[in-house]
């Protein structure tokens, strides 16, 4: 399937995620908070957030984290994990996931046994 855009066009700038100050995350919070129960809607479709939002802020204003209200996703990048590294965190969470599995069959192989050596009993005791 081919593009209909023309080779030379730009595609139009990625939107950029909004970012809140400490002080209008407490502003936000306390108007919420105060609203009536009829109006916390209101508040939020004006200001285009989510509860959630509000939940996240309350939870850290009443912590008194003040320093948690600042957005964590503008903070300085966290630095890249090596090939290495990455690929080592991949296969240990395969070996985890591996060695459950393996628990869960040998439980299954286990029991499946005890049930074999049952009916064995069953049979050769109605000889």
């Amino acid at each position: 399937m081919t593009s209909t855009k023309p080779a030379g066009s730009d595609p139009a700038p990625r939107p950029k995620r909004r970012t809140f100050s400490p002080e209008y995350k407490l502003r936000i919070v306390a108007e919420y908070d105060a609203a009536p129960k009829n109006e916390k809607g209101a508040v939020l479709r004006r200001e285009r957030l989510y509860h959630s939002h509000v939940k996240e802020w309350r939870a850290a204003r009443d912590a008194g984290a003040l320093e948690k209200l600042v957005d964590q996703r503008t903070g300085p990048a966290r630095p890249k994990k090596s090939a290495a590294e990455a690929e080592n965190e991949k296969l240990r969470r395969q070996v985890e996931r591996l060695e459950k599995e393996l628990a869960r069959n040998k439980a299954a192989l286990e029991g499946m046994g005890k049930a074999s050596a049952l009916l064995e009993m069953i049979s050769e005791g109605a000889d």
